[in-house]
């Protein structure tokens, strides 16, 4: 198994955006929506041989949401939120979620159901289109 698809979590590494790079250009040529918690950056992908068929994520949590432990936490479970709605997202598309300072509110109070609600508030219109039956 090569480097690029280890396992983590249970699910290969493939769909985490991983290069400054590939943060960047979600940053710069992305579309951004925020809430009080949670800023949502989406890029459309262009398609790449041997690129993945599913959404990519990047978290991005500062050193303002608290500690290491705390922003360890908060990455845990903006992953998990956005696994249990990976099948509903573009496949061609790149996601980075930034924690604003606020997002420890979430995470303290309702744990992965608040972080979740606050993630579908953004990702309105970022479902993936209804594949014809």
């Amino acid at each position: 198994m090569d480097a690029s698809r280890r396992r983590v979590g249970g699910r290969a590494s493939s769909g985490r955006l991983s290069r400054s790079a590939e943060f960047e250009r979600v940053y710069r040529q992305g579309r951004s929506r925020a809430n009080r918690y949670l800023v949502l950056y989406s890029f459309a992908r262009p398609p790449e041989p041997n690129d993945g068929d599913e959404p990519r994520l990047g978290v991005s949590v500062s050193r303002k949401v608290g500690g290491a432990v705390e922003r360890n936490r908060i990455k845990r479970l903006l992953r998990e939120a956005f696994a249990a709605r990976r099948d509903r997202l573009p496949a061609d598309h790149d996601f980075v979620i930034v924690a604003r300072p606020d997002a420890r509110e979430l995470a303290e109070g309702g744990g992965l159901e608040a972080i979740t609600g606050a993630l579908d508030e953004l990702a309105v219109g970022e479902s993936a289109p209804e594949k014809p039956s």
